[in-house]
């Protein structure tokens, strides 16, 4: 009796890498390939992970390891311990990795050594800044990934200059792109608005990157530029836990026109960004999303690995302190950027498909 095709398994751990999955699973699905879902548990509520598998039509994880939270070294190994006992057990055909998490990086490491082929969906971005530990993680995963699928142009050059073999880089499009036009129709702002008693004018913000909610001074600093940009226009603001104790302890909620919110599923969140003003973040997933929805998005670093966000003129870099200059002119009706009218190359909602077909070894379309 011949035993059952080896599957590809699709390594999950943190929100962005679910709402990256869901279009390649289910393109996958639709080819008829065999594949199965490990959730690492590295975001691991309701709110930061379950409600997205609910929302998003992923398949239940077939796993879900487990390993919390904890310092990266900590967090990285259980992560290579529980994810080399799954691939042994398993022996998969690929190993599918998201984005530039912790478990991107563990997933990619134990399946390099287990010699069993790394599929990097979301390759060859780059910050440049080696203090960001998911700059180490997706500059390591590409090195040992057999197929690096990029989301931008600027991506597939990056991955030339480090040496990466031509032959294992697809420029394919932006899967999270994917799961947003796929879910366009149900970001009704009006609803929203209504049940959670949101103004009709305000700006959203979120932000989670150690840079920004780790020292307290800094978070200070943060708060008073939050404070006086609500002194103008309402700010919405869904907390990331990681976060939450550092802005509390800065009296971010106290200002009568900030309104802090727990974390928000995908549909929720995506149409709080759709209904703003403008949006405040350091996230690199909410500066694509943003580019899509055509919202002024003002990003609260020095970098970004995303610089096709820049140069389709929907997304800024800034510091704190031009923050609430910023939204000034975005009230004032003033002109952000050098808009383009059309959407960055291949983000067209069909990235998922053309990752699943080169996975499954046929023409891509």
């Amino acid at each position: 009796m011949s035993s059952a095709p080896a599957e590809i398994v699709h390594i999950v751990g943190a929100r962005p890498n679910f709402i990256k999955a869901a279009p390649v699973t289910a393109a996958l699905a639709d080819l008829g390939i065999r594949q199965s879902v490990v959730h690492t548990g590295q975001h691991y509520d309701d709110r930061m992970s379950a409600v997205f598998f609910r929302e998003l039509g992923l398949p239940r994880p077939d796993v879900d390891l487990g390993v919390g939270s904890g310092s990266h070294a900590e967090q990285t190994a259980a992560l290579l311990v529980g994810l080399e006992r799954e691939f042994t057990e398993r022996r998969p055909r690929t190993v599918a990795v998201y984005g530039d998490v912790n478990s991107t990086l563990a997933a990619a490491l134990v399946a390099a050594k287990l010699h069993i082929p790394v599929a990097h969906i979301e390759a060859g971005l780059r910050s440049f800044d080696m203090t960001m530990p998911e700059e180490v993680n997706r500059r390591v995963t590409d090195q040992l990934s057999d197929l690096c699928f990029t989301t931008s142009p600027e991506a597939v050059g990056h991955l030339a200059a480090e040496g990466v073999d031509v032959g294992r880089v697809h420029f394919v499009g932006n899967p999270m792109i994917d799961t947003l036009l796929a879910n366009l129709g149900r970001f009704d702002v009006a609803a929203l608005t209504e049940r959670l008693e949101l103004p009709d004018d305000y700006v959203a913000a979120t932000l989670h990157r150690p840079a920004n909610v780790d020292d307290p001074a800094t978070v200070a600093a943060l708060v008073a530029r939050l404070h006086e940009v609500a002194d103008a226009v309402d700010v919405v603001m869904p907390v990331h836990p990681r976060g939450r104790a550092a802005f509390d302890a800065a009296g971010l909620g106290d200002h009568p026109r900030v309104r802090l919110l727990d974390p928000l599923g995908y549909v929720d969140f995506v149409t709080l960004v759709r209904g703003s003003l403008a949006v405040i973040t350091d996230s690199g997933g909410v500066q694509e999303e943003s580019t899509i929805l055509s919202v002024p998005c003002l990003t609260l670093r020095p970098n970004t690995e995303r610089p096709i966000t820049i140069t389709h003129g929907t997304n800024r870099l800034v510091t704190d302190s031009e923050l609430p200059g910023l939204i000034g002119k975005v009230l004032a009706g003033e002109p952000f950027g050098d808009r383009h009218d059309s959407t960055p190359p291949l983000w067209d909602g069909h990235a998922g498909g053309r990752i699943a077909a080169i996975l499954a070894g046929e023409p891509a379309q």
